[in-house]
């Protein structure tokens, strides 16, 4: 059995996992890897990508990078996330503030370190992405839809990345882009819609807090429809192998989105709203794979 120590010890760890969101930082470094493989670079060997050791230096650099923001987000909104997540909240607080501080100063800068390794662009790069996750957590946040816009912007920066570093720039990658983005900021503002109580007692003026619930449902239904635009041109205009089959499946998801969304009105309505497309998000990391299905067998098989 595990002693009270080392069980303290497990429980500050899976604090730390749960203020950096481990789970997030996996999924968003798998679709790094996924994209470089299948979407940056498809046309360099599997093992010369996997294998680039510029590549997973930009990766993990990311990763620290998305964990501090985590910890600097969780920092500034302890408070809020006690009205909104209570249980989240109280095993986060296992890890002091302090301690997040140190964390924070840590991760950034052994980011910045690594990124020294590839070049001084990949420095600038990472100094700045820093500065606007910081910037955002302290000032931006709470301005209304300036802040889901820039929060937005900042989970799908870290492709950029890898985009800059292959030097790939073909259309299809900006319309993948587009897509992913727009599924985001409407997730955002439902993130805001199910967490409006906290929000309120910290004086944030978010979209529903100012605007109400219609208007807000009025904006996310306008992004919903917006992003049916690039997963219709994947489907007809651009080679996406089987991921085509994903791209259906999310218009048929996204029209049942906006069917439960003027349906909703409680907490719980929005976070299945909030499940929804975090589940499509996730999905289209694994749906990668589909853009050449041979690679995929001739690798298991």
């Amino acid at each position: 059995m595990l002693s009270r120590k080392n069980k303290l010890l497990l429980l500050k760890g899976l604090s730390l996992f749960s203020i950096i969101r481990g789970y997030n930082v996996l999924m968003i470094t798998l679709a790094q890897y996924l994209a470089a493989i299948y979407i940056l670079a498809p046309d360099l060997p599997l093992r010369e990508v996997v294998l680039d050791p510029n590549l997973f230096v930009l990766v993990l650099a990311s990763a620290l990078v998305i964990s501090a923001g985590y910890i600097i987000n969780s920092f500034y909104d302890s408070e809020k996330d006690l009205i909104n997540r209570p249980q989240k909240s109280m095993l986060d607080r296992l890890v002091n503030q302090r301690t997040k501080i140190t964390a924070y100063f840590v991760f950034n800068f052994l980011a910045v370190l690594l990124a020294s390794s590839v070049s001084f662009k990949a420095v600038l790069f990472f100094s700045a992405y820093i500065f606007g996750i910081w910037f955002y957590s302290h000032k931006l946040k709470k301005i209304p839809f300036v802040g889901n816009l820039i929060s937005a912007t900042l989970i799908i920066v870290p492709f950029f990345a890898i985009l800059v570093y292959y030097r790939n720039f073909d259309t299809v990658i900006f319309v993948h882009a587009v897509f992913l983005f727009l599924l985001v900021l409407a997730r955002e503002i439902i993130k805001d819609m199910e967490n409006i109580a906290g929000d309120m007692a910290q004086n944030y003026k978010t979209i529903p807090i100012l605007y109400g619930p219609f208007y807000s449902k009025m904006v996310v239904s306008f992004l919903i429809l917006l992003t049916l635009i690039p997963a219709s041109l994947l489907i007809n205009k651009f080679d996406v192998g089987y991921m085509y089959i994903y791209f259906i499946a999310c218009i048929i998801l996204l029209i049942l989105f906006l069917i439960l969304l003027w349906k909703s009105k409680t907490k719980e309505d929005y976070i299945w709203l909030h499940n929804i497309l975090k589940f499509i998000i996730v999905l289209g990391v694994f749906s990668i794979l589909l853009i050449d299905v041979e690679l995929v067998l001739n690798r298991i098989f």
